[in-house]
């Protein structure tokens, strides 16, 4: 796509530019945000690097495309972590300066952004980005910062220390080289836990040179070191424009797909190429469940909501009204929402679903978590969902930018939503496909590597949010072979992150569905958790000692024929998984079950009053195939 790149002159604008060029993309325009006073060098502002904006000019010459420039009118004034429109907010700025480009370059589909770990300034581009329909390209997105710095020291790029801001760093260090300094960043970092980019604030540069610039670049003639504040000190720079033989230059290569420790996952034992024969589809699959509604001291779930309209798009619409209706009486709104299960009769009616879908988040800054699939219900869309009753703040995340880090969400839904409580944090996980980052086109690769992926996806999500430990996780297929090959995934990852001696292991479900989104193979969804100290002494809240507590009293599960439990923060939440083929044991254990349940059957529970979800198939984390697994969510106070 064609893009227009943001640059301030620093490394990471120009680092991405690169990688932007060498993803295939075209540069059409560069723009940049400047003060509104042009004598003041630093105005110190949340968002926009402004030392060096006096030279900014120079770059159009250099990349031979035209710049636009913008003052920066506003303030930092909304400085929450998601922005939403503020009245002069510096953000309006960008926002006019990224209209006046796309005006005079209708065809600009992209956006350039030099983010790395700032929330702030990402979260920022993709609200701008949103409202033009652009698309944010943030390729240094979450990139370990060592790995980061070593490729620009070693692409060619010519960038300067302009200014420091860090203990450890001096005036001495201003005009020095990246690869100068590096070595001694490394050593602020492991005595001051500076970052190594900058990221902190650390230290800001300025380029002069970059492999991809044409057939000039900059050059300094004078320098000044000004005195900004205590121990800040930035350059005042003079430069010039000369020659450069212009030449080919190699284009980036993009970090590995799968991180080593997950790369050992896609050697399966049982991988080969047969596939096996689709299986048949569920029995008496005309039942449609009844809506379900389970109120808990701290969740509303409601579930089952079907309806009888014609079209799927008037079906979409007559289900939200009426979930908006059940909202309504309990004092709740969508806002609220914090994970919902779309199931579709089948998956060519997604876009026109999601069309209808998205309309009702339209103005929620971080819109519910999603799983949708393609499996065996009556209607053609079946949706249930999670309503948390305290949400405030509402935290998750939501990345809508491209990068080598996880599939951006194109659509209505954020990565994960967390559930904050007193004594735990609770993440539901946007169901993951094996998208590849870079591009957002599916894996073509085997199972085995795309099982791992995927799962990857995931993890990246729990680590971001910083909800780690596993309380139950679902593996959808299309085939009945991919399972032994998701089991070996699974054990693999598993082992790698500590979970094999725990609970965390054992909450596995893998199901057999029709189909997936954008054709794929396996999707991996579910809920992590973190335990919360509440400040009591008493309180074991340490980890994997809490993870093996048990819940209540576990002997109301020796009917079923495999059962796993994951208690969270001394049983204050469980999330408990029954395995049986015996239908009088799920419908003995159902009777008078106040806690909610999501039955996942490969064969119709009549008149089932919880969340219903038909699947072809369904196994144990051992890969052993079961009728019916029941996920139980119980809290303390049931």
């Amino acid at each position: 796509m064609k893009f227009v790149a943001l640059i301030s002159g620093g490394k990471d604008s120009f680092f991405n530019i690169y990688h932007c060029l060498s993803q295939g993309h075209e540069l059409a325009a560069l723009g940049n945000l400047y003060p509104q006073d042009e004598s003041n060098d630093e105005i110190d502002s949340f968002m926009f690097q402004t030392v060096g904006h006096d030279i900014i000019e120079y770059y159009s010459q250099c990349l031979e495309v035209p710049l636009y420039r913008q003052k920066i009118l506003g303030k930092s004034s909304n400085q929450n972590l998601e922005y939403q429109f503020t009245q002069d907010d510096e953000i309006e700025d960008l926002y006019t300066l990224l209209s006046t480009i796309k005006h005079h370059h209708p065809e600009i589909e992209g956006v350039s952004c030099g983010a790395i770990l700032s929330h702030y300034q990402r979260t920022r581009v993709e609200n701008v980005c949103d409202r033009l329909g652009l698309t944010s390209l943030a390729y240094l997105w979450q990139r370990n910062q060592n790995d980061l710095m070593l490729e620009m020291c070693e692409s060619g790029l010519d960038a300067r220390l302009i200014k420091v801001a860090a203990i450890g760093l001096t005036a001495r260090h201003l005009g020095k080289k990246l690869q100068e300094v590096y070595p001694h960043l490394l050593k602020l970092n492991q005595m001051y836990d500076v970052h190594i980019c900058g990221e902190g604030g650390e230290f800001e540069t300025i380029v002069l040179d970059a492999p991809f610039f044409k057939s000039k670049k900059l050059q300094i003639v004078d320098q000044k070191v000004i005195t900004h504040s205590g121990d800040v000190f930035y350059l005042k720079l003079k430069v010039e424009l000369v020659r450069k033989q212009e030449s080919e230059y190699a284009s980036l290569p993009p970090p590995p797909l799968l991180e080593h420790e997950l790369a050992d996952a896609t050697k399966s034992d049982h991988l080969h190429e047969d596939v096996a024969p689709p299986s048949p589809s569920l029995a008496y699959s005309t039942y449609i469940p009844p809506l379900s509604i389970v109120d808990t001291p701290t969740k509303l779930f409601v579930s089952n909501i079907t309806s009888n309209a014609g079209t799927v798009e008037r079906q979409t619409e007559s289900i939200f009204k009426r979930l908006k209706s059940i909202l309504n009486d309990h004092e709740l709104t969508f806002n609220d929402i914090q994970h919902i299960n779309v199931l579709l009769s089948d998956m060519t009616l997604f876009a026109r679903m999601n069309k209808i879908y998205a309309t009702f988040f339209e103005d929620v800054y971080l819109p519910p978590s999603r799983i949708c699939l393609e499996t065996d219900v009556s209607t053609t869309v079946q949706i249930s969902c999670v309503v948390l009753k305290k949400i405030d703040p509402k935290t998750g995340t939501h990345i809508r930018s491209r990068s080598f880090w996880a599939p951006q969400n194109i659509g209505p839904y954020s990565q994960s939503i967390i559930d904050s409580q007193k004594r735990y944090k609770l993440a539901s996980l946007s169901g993951q496909i094996p998208l590849i980052p870079a591009t957002m086109t599916i894996s073509e690769n085997n199972i085995a590597f795309n099982g791992a992926l995927s799962l990857q996806h995931l993890h990246r999500v729990e680590k971001l949010v910083d909800v780690l430990n596993s309380a139950v996780i679902t593996c959808f297929v299309t085939n009945s072979s991919f399972v032994p090959i998701v089991v070996d995934c699974w054990n693999h990852y598993a082992d790698t992150k500590g979970y094999m001696s725990t609970p965390s292991w054992n909450n596995l479900i893998i199901a057999e569905v029709r189909a997936l989104p954008r054709s794929a193979d396996v999707e991996w969804g579910g809920y992590s958790f973190k335990e919360v100290s509440s400040g009591y002494e008493d309180e074991d809240v340490d980890g994997d000692e809490t993870l093996s507590k048990p819940t209540r009293d576990e002997s109301r599960f020796d009917s079923f024929e495999y059962s796993s439990v994951c208690s969270i923060a001394n049983a204050s939440y469980s999330f408990v998984s029954l395995f049986s083929s015996d239908i009088t044991v799920v419908q003995k254990f159902l009777k008078g079950q106040r806690s909610h349940v999501t039955l996942l059957a490969s064969e119709t529970v009549p008149n089932f009053q919880f969340e219903y979800f038909p699947v072809r198939k369904v196994y144990n984390v051992k890969g052993k195939e079961y009728k019916y697994c029941l996920i139980v969510r119980q809290e303390e106070q049931d």
